[in-house]
């Protein structure tokens, strides 16, 4: 059975066992006040070659700062460089 924890208007915290099946608390076990349930964000961790870049949060992996950016090549040799050509001259 899952455990939900519940918050009173006037802050009181408790946790209930109950069945899914079963209707929500609707009043605090120490005051009466109205309770509501308190929701906690699950945590997600995806492991293993098994999955596509997309379910990866910022799309990059093995720390790659390029965010999987292709750089862009020149084929322009950088200035200082010599260029040589191979074959006959005529």
């Amino acid at each position: 059975m899952p455990i939900y924890e519940y918050r009173c208007e006037r802050g009181h915290i408790f946790d209930v066992m109950q069945r899914i099946s079963e209707p929500p608390l609707s009043a605090c076990r120490e005051c009466g006040a109205p309770v509501q349930k308190v929701l906690h964000p699950v945590a997600i961790s995806f492991k293993g070659s098994g999955f596509y870049s997309t379910d990866y949060g910022n799309g990059s992996r093995n720390g790659d700062p390029t965010n999987g950016a292709k750089k862009k090549e020149s084929k322009e040799p950088a200035s200082g460089e010599k260029t040589t050509t191979s074959g006959k001259e005529d």
